[in-house]
């Protein structure tokens, strides 16, 4: 798939990305993603205000691995001008991304009380002229846009969105499925996916509900879609991926072992802890959790891992649940 002048994924099969998610897409994660068969990585949303500001922060959020390419760094805010810059500034980093992603799919209150996030849904003028604001200033980089299916289920604009947003210079558009009103309720909208697929020339990019390959199958099959991004799937199950993969090649895939799962989760911990450092094992704690999610004697595990204060702590009540998980039966995973 081409955006803009970025060759993203594989030629003939569709494109698999790890969308971006607050607190949980950072840079430890989006690299075993990418180790697991993710084609590309989108940050979790940077403020445009937070970097004009210099906001000592937000350059965490910023970073990429030297190794994390194709990917975009992914903008949120709602003026024009202050968008651009922060846009530009991002591409005179030392390391900088190959696309620019802007937000216009948020559904918090947090950000869409600013006028921000999705709430851009509601202003199509406002929201295509930050798009081209932003394309101007980072040619030739692509811009790309995400969006939801609308504000609310009477305000379903998503196809006229995504025209416009094409006409104001965005290279590809991500749809997620679901209203800003859901948030992350089902159902997902399908529909409005492929309505979108048939009303622009550019690549589109399907989101929503996706927690195993039967849904990214599905997905693909039903709205035309160019590649699907994962979101809430991928937590604790980053080999989602290769199964993805593996359904499209007709590939049988094999799910983990609750050993491989609980390894997983400490290699994850401990790459989290040498990003971060001490700050890592409190942002550990809800990341290693997803991996153990339906193994015996997991509640239990969870509990102690929300005291402990170092990660080797951590490790060895991780490692404590093998032994216990092994011994006794299991409940289906992801239960």
């Amino acid at each position: 798939m081409n955006i803009g002048n970025v060759t993203v994924g594989r030629e003939g099969s569709p494109v698999l990305c790890l969308a971006p998610m607050a607190g949980v897409s950072d840079l430890s994660f989006r690299s075993i993603c990418r180790q697991h068969g993710a084609d590309f990585t989108v940050t979790e949303m940077v403020s445009a205000k937070a970097l004009y500001f210099r906001d000592h922060k937000t350059p965490m959020l910023c970073r990429l691995a030297e190794d994390e390419h194709p990917s975009a760094i992914q903008l949120f805010g709602r003026e024009p001008n202050t968008m651009a810059w922060a846009a530009a500034e991002l591409l005179s980093a030392k390391n900088p991304p190959d696309i620019i992603d802007i937000n216009m799919g948020c559904p918090m209150p947090k950000i869409t009380k600013n006028g921000e996030g999705s709430a851009l849904m509601r202003e199509p003028k406002l929201a295509a002229e930050i798009v081209a604001a932003v394309a101007r200033a980072v040619a030739p980089v692509p811009v790309t846009v995400k969006i939801r299916s609308g504000w609310d289920d009477r305000t379903k604009n998503a196809a006229e969105f995504a025209k416009m947003l094409e006409q104001a210079g965005a290279a590809a558009i991500t749809v997620h499925g679901r209203t800003r009103e859901q948030l992350y309720a089902p159902p997902v909208d399908i529909g409005i996916i492929a309505d979108v697929v048939r009303s622009v020339s550019i690549p589109v990019i399907g989101n929503g509900g996706i927690m195993c390959a039967a849904d990214a199958l599905f997905m693909l099959d039903a709205t035309g879609c160019a590649g699907i991004a994962v979101a809430r799937g991928a937590m604790g199950r980053p080999w989602i991926f290769e199964e993805i993969r593996a359904a499209l090649e007709g590939r049988e895939f094999a799910e983990p072992s609750v050993r491989e799962r609980i390894e997983a989760a400490i290699r994850h911990l401990h790459a989290i802890y040498a990003d971060k450092g001490e700050r890592g094992v409190f942002e550990a704690r809800g990341a290693v959790s997803h991996y153990i999610k339906g193994i015996r004697g997991a509640a239990q595990v969870r509990d102690a891992i929300n005291r402990a204060t170092s990660p080797d702590e951590m490790e060895r009540i991780l490692s404590s649940l093998i032994e216990e998980a092994e011994c006794g039966d299991t409940h289906p995973a992801g239960d």
